[in-house]
C-alpha cells in the first residue's frame, strides 16, 4: 500500500520548501490536503511528481511548487475571498480553503465539476462554492474577489474576468509566450491592473485564454 503521508511530505520538504515558501498556512494546507485524491485515477502514482498532472482535455494541476510558490506572491490571508479559475477535481481549491475565508470555483467540464465538487464535500472543504461555467467568464455573482488565481498558462486573461478583482485585490497567472511561461501577479489600483514579474513557470494556454490571431494585410 502506498504510503501518500510520506510522499505528501517529501513533496513539501522536497518541492516547496526549497522554493523559498515558507508561509506556514501554505505549507500546513499542502500537508494536509491528500492530492491524491484529486487527480484521476489512474494518475494517482503520479500525485506527488514535480510537474503537471495531465487532467485530460488539454488541463493539468500544476506542478506543486508552481502552485505554491504562486500562492506565496499572492500572498493570502485568512478574510481573503478567492477566485480559483480552472479548479480541475478541486485540489487547488481545497488547498486555498484551508488559507482563505472562502473560495469560488470555476471549472468548465460538468464531468470534473460533478467530481470536484464531491470531492471537495468529501474532504470537508466547505467554504469552497463550485461554480460549473465558461473559465473566460469567471463567477461574477459571486464576487468581487481580494483574489484570482488561474490554474494553467494564459497569453492574455479576458476583461470580464479582471473586472471581478476588486480594487486592492491581487491576481497571480501563468503566462505563456511559446514554451517559455513567467508567473506575475497583479494588484489592482483604480480600476488598473499593474503586473510583476514573480518567477518563470510553464502550463498549457486554457481555452479562452489565447490572444486573437493578428491578421497582417
Amino acid at each position: 500500500m502506498t504510503d501518500f503521508a510520506t510522499r505528501r511530505r517529501m513533496m513539501v520538504d522536497t518541492q516547496v520548501r526549497p522554493s523559498d515558501v515558507t508561509e506556514f498556512p501554505i505549507i500546513d494546507a499542502m500537508l494536509s490536503v491528500p492530492r491524491e485524491a484529486f487527480v484521476p485515477g489512474d494518475k494517482v502514482e503520479a500525485a506527488y511528481v514535480s510537474e503537471d498532472v495531465d487532467l485530460g482535455d488539454g488541463r493539468v494541476l500544476l506542478d506543486p511548487r508552481v502552485f505554491a510558490k504562486m500562492l506565496d506572491a499572492l500572498n493570502l490571508t485568512n478574510q481573503d475571498l478567492v477566485l480559483d479559475l480552472g479548479a480541475g477535481l478541486g485540489y487547488s481549491s481545497a488547498v486555498i480553503a484551508m488559507i482563505a475565508e472562502a473560495v469560488v470555483a470555476v471549472e468548465d467540464d460538468e464531468t470534473r465539476a460533478t467530481e470536484a465538487q464531491a470531492l471537495l464535500s468529501e474532504h470537508h472543504a466547505d467554504n469552497v462554492i463550485l461554480h460549473a461555467g465558461a473559465l473566460t467568464d469567471g463567477a461574477a455573482g459571486h464576487g468581487p474577489y481580494d483574489a484570482i488565481i488561474i490554474e494553467g498558462g494564459v497569453e492574455e486573461i479576458p476583461t470580464a474576468v479582471t473586472d471581478q478583482l476588486k480594487d486592492g485585490g491581487r491576481i497571480a497567472a501563468i503566462f505563456m509566450d511559446g514554451a517559455l511561461g513567467t508567473v506575475k501577479v497583479g494588484h489592482k489600483l483604480d480600476g488598473t491592473i499593474n503586473w510583476r514579474f514573480a518567477f518563470n513557470g510553464t502550463a498549457p494556454v486554457l481555452d479562452g485564454f489565447k490572444k486573437a490571431a493578428e491578421f497582417a494585410l
